[in-house]
């Protein structure tokens, strides 16, 4: 890479791999107070079928926020429909909030007390 290139850019191409940057996600877990006790937990599911909702249930019951991958049940229209409908139950059954989030991949459960805001930060 000669003088020119680093003041006018290099002809060659970046690929995409180029045009990102490689993140180690390992240096931000652990954060301090790890092993304190909470309030409430963010619980990370995938759900397969109705026999997955009775626990993403209970931890909504108990408090706990809830993201939930559903992506296999848009395979099937009448599975999605009852296991959204659960999940939809038990939000008002709490008094707590639902949302599709990432083109409707996933969806979000919060308890009591917690809201979900419907307008986006940045990134417009």
């Amino acid at each position: 890479m000669g003088f020119l290139d680093g003041v006018f850019g290099s002809k060659e191409k970046a690929t995409n791999e180029d045009s990102y940057m490689k993140l180690d996600l390992q240096a931000y877990e652990g954060a301090a107070g790890e092993n304190e006790p909470a309030t409430m937990y963010v619980k990370v599911a995938s759900i397969n079928d109705i026999k997955d909702c009775p626990k993403i249930k209970d931890e909504i019951y108990n408090g706990n926020i809830v993201i939930v991958d559903i992506t296999k049940l848009k395979l099937d229209k009448i599975m999605f429909d009852r296991v959204m409908g659960d999940l939809r139950a038990v939000s008002r059954d709490v008094n707590g909030d639902i949302i599709g989030l990432g083109d409707q991949r996933y969806v979000i459960v919060v308890p009591t007390g917690v809201r979900i805001s419907r307008e986006k930060i940045g990134g417009y």
